[in-house]
């Protein structure tokens, strides 16, 4: 294991090193004024056998100088520094290496969420909320896990070899499944006007999910289970029914292809209600929703418990809280709820979409965007089941091509589009246009 590096001729030949060692490996440098989480992250990085650090670096002016003669794949880059600071450094980051990729590392506070939200803007792949105090930060193993799968997943989707040709798609007037991915996507039996499941399994494993596994391998291994490994994604036919209502998901790469997409779909709100669950931690959503209420030009607000879900509104799900639908006599109304992550996720964007199946059924469109994991995808199969469609963003405009790919290679998409096309093609589906 590598120490931590302080020099730039050090971090030089460390890297030289870690090019010859094999090209497969992700290069990071660790940017933050705090010795105690340089020294950490570096830590953490370095047990990773497909990643290392080859600087750590105390300040934005210092690590500029350093990619005078440098060069490495992701930088994670602390916001609150002196002489320097994440922000004033990120845009001659990106000007010195146009391809590098830049984490911003903040904590929870609001200044921090809007300015996490503003780096995005700027060129910022992602952001990762950090503990405020020292001793957050050494305890915390969300904080570890996030900064190390978000490492691993900007990191190699940024290396050539990594980038495949993007599967063929199947157009729907061929079957909309294939025979290995049929199972996980039955369509529901309707029995005494409610819809059922064909195989009673799948909501017993739903039920698993949501009292959360702590055995996270595990876990990732139960949700691959229903994505098939095929060298095609099979489409299927939209829905017949005019959609009532707009699911999003998201997660890395969230924040900006919600702000491209919902600043092209005034019309669209007016007609049906949005319902989006990012993953994002408080105060980082409440940020969110008003920067979206901006660009869309309709009210934008963390969803609140009770709440009637109307057109010509965005709710956006709390951080930290589950985001569900229910409907109350005539009316439907949104359900917080405080119960176990989701894949490690809360909010998840399977508890919304879930619901949604119960509510709308076949009157439900769903997108899911670009973001890490495979969060979605059992929801989506309630969708699909009870007769909604999903559209998946590509991966050509994909951050991480992680929960798109998913509910893509498991058989539920009507379609798989690249972001700038998918507005078009949601005010034609609410417009009755199915074609």
């Amino acid at each position: 294991m590598s120490s931590v590096l302080v020099t730039g001729q050090v971090a030089a030949d460390h890297a030289a090193g870690v090019e010859r060692a094999g090209d497969k490996t992700i290069r990071v440098v660790v940017v933050d004024d705090a010795v105690v989480v340089r020294s950490l992250s570096a830590r953490w990085i370095d047990a990773e056998p497909d990643m290392r650090v080859v600087a750590s670096l105390p300040s934005g002016r210092e690590t500029i100088a350093w990619f005078e003669k440098n060069d490495a794949d992701i930088v994670l880059l602390d916001i609150e520094m002196p002489d320097l600071d994440g922000i004033t450094a990120l845009p001659l980051l990106l000007q010195k290496k146009r391809d590098l990729t830049v984490i911003m590392v903040s904590t929870f506070t609001r200044r921090s969420a809007e300015i996490s939200l503003r780096a995005l803007s700027l060129g910022a792949a992602d952001y990762i909320p950090k503990p405020e105090s020292t001793r957050e930060v050494t305890t915390s193993i969300s904080f570890r896990r996030e900064l190390l799968e978000k490492v691993r997943a900007l990191g190699h989707r940024r290396r050539p070899a990594a980038r495949k040709q993007a599967p063929p798609l199947v157009p729907a007037s061929q079957p909309a499944v294939t025979p290995d991915a049929a199972t996980h996507s039955t369509p529901r039996s309707r029995k005494g006007g409610t819809y059922h499941h064909a195989r009673d399994h799948h909501a017993r494993e739903r039920h698993t999910h949501e009292h959360q596994t702590q055995d996270h391998g595990q876990a990732q291994a139960d949700v691959h289970s229903l994505v098939p490994d095929h060298g095609s994604i099979h489409l299927r036919p939209f829905s017949l029914t005019t959609p009532r209502v707009l699911l999003i998901g998201s997660s890395t790469g969230g924040p900006q292809a919600l702000t491209a997409l919902i600043e092209k779909l005034p019309a669209a709100i007016d007609r049906a209600p949005v319902l989006i669950t990012h993953h994002m931690p408080p105060t980082f959503t409440t940020v969110m929703a008003e920067h979206l209420s901006r660009v869309g030009g309709r009210g934008a607000h963390e969803a609140e418990d009770g709440e009637p879900v109307l057109a010509g509104g965005i709710y956006v799900a709390p951080g930290g809280r589950h985001m569900r639908v229910v409907r109350d006599d005539d009316a439907v109304r949104i359900a917080i709820g405080d119960d176990e992550p989701i894949h490690f996720c809360k909010p998840a964007v399977d508890a919304l979409f879930s619901s949604a199946a119960e509510v709308w059924g076949s009157a439900s469109l769903a997108l899911v965007l670009t973001g890490m994991g495979t969060d979605g995808t059992r929801g989506a199969t309630d969708l699909v089941a009870a007769g909604g469609s999903i559209i998946a963003q590509d991966e050509a405009t994909s951050v991480v091509w992680g929960m798109p790919r998913s509910v893509a290679q498991s058989g539920l998409c009507s379609a798989v589009l690249p972001l700038d096309q998918i507005a078009q093609k949601v005010l034609r589906l609410l417009s009755g246009d199915r074609t």
